[in-house]
């Protein structure tokens, strides 16, 4: 079967969540009771979280001990790079944050010691307590019989057990973390659009085990002939297959080498899908890693501001002060855009394609500060306020246009600094060898 052939079938398979579809009902299945060995019914509902992704919830119920379960499972895609999410739990509020969990991912509480391997869980859709509440039940599990085979262990989970509920209370701060090298899970950040500072989000690229694990095959890698002329490269636009980010339909990818006046040479890769007339871009840097940090703050003062053209490489942050909000590296990818281009991306990452805008997450309160928060950047591309956009670019490698250039532009200012240690250890340069790589350890 053919990749737009799949597609058309999965989206007759997966449709949109509708209470008017009369046409979408669960499909009931005869299965066994795993409490009591009768026959139960377990009901599966194939459907699309809008912003999200395909997935497959089901759920069992048993009509002689009543007992039930509910699972989800992915349906969707596995995304290019893993995702580590690091929460420190502060308040009760902070319990009832939202969890998408997949099958694939970790979850890891230091200060107890206590760590859920990938794989030992379904996927489920919960909150932090909910969690927590899943780890007791299956620990408790089995307790009656621990109880009679070996009473010292079984009093030390108890103490274990008892631990974790305690956590419910959150008498002191912990730690959650959720290590998902599939990329389908997901913390709420209630604070939406702005940062959460207790929230950290780091994407890394799988291990060849991990990737063994998802079920993910090696590409061998082929040996490539350098080309003799790097200025016929420069000229030309190389394309190569792949496949649409969003139908998953067989697309072309154009990449080119382009110099930027008064900056440097970058790499931009652009994709068209023919099938859903998706479009994207994205840009990687053409150089090294500078010495030092960039960066750029512009005062935003006439309309015309937003034509200025504008490198975001993958590792640069961006912040307006005046609206209290951050985006962190890698949030959107590398592009090479205008200023207002930016801005409207952040709009529909935030406000349009924010995963809790609808469905049972809904809420009222959420709605409104992300609608305020949509008015004021539409305020900004208007230029109705009075803002500075920041990009921090660690890698030195973002770029704001100079409409005074060669003059220095009165209203950019653009600062080196050096990096820190944890700036060099997210671009991997603190395990970076450039000299003497070659010699023998001793």
């Amino acid at each position: 079967m053919s990749v737009i052939e799949e597609e058309r079938v999965r989206g007759g398979v997966f449709k949109d969540i509708n209470a008017d579809d009369e046409d979408q009902q669960p499909t009931v299945i005869e299965s066994l009771c795993m409490n009591c060995y009768k026959d139960g019914s377990t009901r599966l509902l194939m459907t699309k979280i809008p912003f999200f992704k395909e997935i497959i919830i089901s759920s069992f119920t048993c009509p002689h001990c009543n007992w039930t379960n509910t699972e989800i499972q992915s349906a969707g895609r596995i995304q290019e790079q893993g995702v580590l999410y690091t929460l420190q739990v502060k308040t009760k509020q902070d319990m009832n944050r939202e969890v998408v969990k997949s099958d694939s991912a970790s979850t890891r509480i230091p200060q107890l010691d206590f760590e859920i391997p990938p794989y030992t869980q379904k996927g489920s859709l919960s909150t932090i307590e909910g969690l927590v509440d899943r780890a007791v039940a299956g620990l408790e599990q089995d307790q009656p019989i621990r109880k009679g085979t070996d009473p010292a262990v079984a009093e030390k989970i108890d103490e274990f057990i008892q631990r974790l509920k305690n956590l419910k209370e959150v008498q002191e701060e912990f730690t959650l973390i959720i290590d998902d090298p599939s990329g389908n899970s997901f913390i709420e950040n209630p604070f939406a659009p702005q940062k959460d500072t207790a929230l950290s989000v780091t994407y890394y690229n799988r291990t060849a085990e991990q990737n063994a694990a998802l079920g993910i095959a090696e590409e061998e890698k082929e040996d490539e002939k350098a080309g003799d002329d790097i200025d016929a490269m420069r000229n030309e636009v190389l394309v190569f297959n792949t496949n649409c980010p969003e139908c998953n339909a067989p697309a072309n990818t154009n990449m080119k080498l382009v110099q930027i006046p008064h900056f440097k040479e970058v790499i931009i890769m652009a994709t068209n899908c023919d099938s859903c007339g998706h479009r994207t871009n994205e840009v990687k840097s053409g150089g090294a890693t500078e010495d030092q940090g960039t960066r750029i703050t512009l005062h935003l003062t006439d309309p015309s501001d937003m034509s200025r053209d504008l490198l975001k490489s993958e590792t640069c942050s961006v912040l307006i002060p005046e609206l209290e909000f951050e985006l962190g590296m890698a949030a959107v990818g590398g592009k090479f855009t205008t200023l207002e281009g930016l801005l409207k991306d952040i709009k529909d990452l935030i406000v349009s394609k924010n995963p809790f805008m609808c469905g049972d997450s809904f809420t009222a309160d959420r709605a409104g500060k992300l609608e305020l928060f949509g008015q004021k950047i539409d305020k900004i591309m208007a230029g109705e306020m009075d803002v500075h956009v920041i990009l921090d670019d660690p890698a030195g490698n973002s770029y704001i246009q100079n409409v005074y250039a060669p003059d220095p532009d009165p209203e950019m200012k653009i600062e080196k600094y050096t990096r820190t240690f944890e700036q060099n250890e997210d671009l991997g340069l603190n395990d970076m060898k450039t000299e003497g790589y070659a010699e023998k350890e001793a």
